[in-house]
């Protein structure tokens, strides 16, 4: 039976991909920190008869402690994983540190990516056609603040969902040339505005900005519309779409160097955590 686990899988578009997934016949796995939300999933699944095939993993995926853990659990639990879906994101208008001493955004939206996608390499190596969807910024932000990642100057609120995405966009293109010997496809997905509840902490101007973009955006069945063609066919080892449709890699946002950089930084700061 096929395996879907989805980060950031509570809410929004990763909840929608859940229940997409469950009635395709899955196994789904999502990873969250509200356990409530989690439940309701689960409530959800037992009540449409896929009660088990449905799992929910409480993590705190802010914390490298909580990734390890979490990707030790599936390991032991899923042989192979078909579809990785990392979604997990929180917004802070205000600059925070996890006890990790990480900067929230760059830990929870940037770090698990990374280590969930690193992580689980053997077990999708296992699957027929695996296919990794990672939310990044499909080339729409930048550049990096290679001297400050952890932006502790001039933090800018919202804008540090942008750094973060833009760091997910260089992980895809790391990640694919590291294991190009592999059959896992990488597709990043800027879904653009959507529905969603927006998780995360707001002063009262961006409360209204958010507010006004709940009133506009697409739905969460759009935004999986969009993007489930290319999850079910990934045109190319690395493909980047926006809001729907395909968009170059050869192009400076996906620099190599750039995610050689990124990748050897990372690796850096996780060693010197471990230490």
């Amino acid at each position: 039976m096929a395996t879907a686990l989805i980060t950031g899988g509570n809410d929004g578009i990763g909840r929608a991909l859940a229940d997409t997934y469950l009635d395709r016949g899955y196994q789904v796995v999502v990873v969250g920190r509200n356990r409530g939300k989690g439940q309701a999933f689960l409530d959800a699944a037992a009540r449409h008869g896929a009660a088990d095939r449905a799992r929910f993993l409480q993590a705190d995926l802010s914390l490298v402690t909580e990734n390890d853990r979490a990707l030790a659990w599936v390991a032991q639990t899923y042989p192979s994983i078909d579809v990785l879906v990392l979604g997990a994101r929180y917004h802070r208008s205000n600059r925070v540190e996890t006890m990790e001493g990480f900067e929230n955004n760059f830990a929870l939206y940037y770090l698990s990516r990374f280590l969930f996608s690193h992580g689980l390499v053997e077990s999708l190596s296992r699957a027929p056609h695996p296919v990794i969807l990672n939310f990044g910024g499909a080339g729409q932000t930048g550049p990096v603040r290679w001297d400050d990642l952890q932006l502790r100057r001039n933090y800018p609120g919202t804008g540090a969902l942008g750094h973060s995405a833009k760091l997910c966009d260089l992980l895809g293109v790391s990640f694919t040339q590291i294991y190009h010997d592999t059959p896992i496809r990488y597709v990043l997905n800027h879904p653009g505005v959507v529905t969603t509840s927006f998780a995360g902490e707001y002063d009262e101007a961006t409360a209204a900005q958010v507010a006004m973009l709940k009133s506009v955006g697409k739905t969460t069945a759009q935004a999986v519309a969009e993007i489930l063609p290319y999850l079910d066919e990934p045109p190319a080892r690395l493909t980047a779409v926006l809001e729907g449709k395909r968009i170059p890699t050869n192009t400076a946002a996906f620099d190599p160097e750039e995610a050689v950089r990124l990748h050897e930084i990372t690796q850096k700061l996780l060693a010197d955590l471990s230490r």
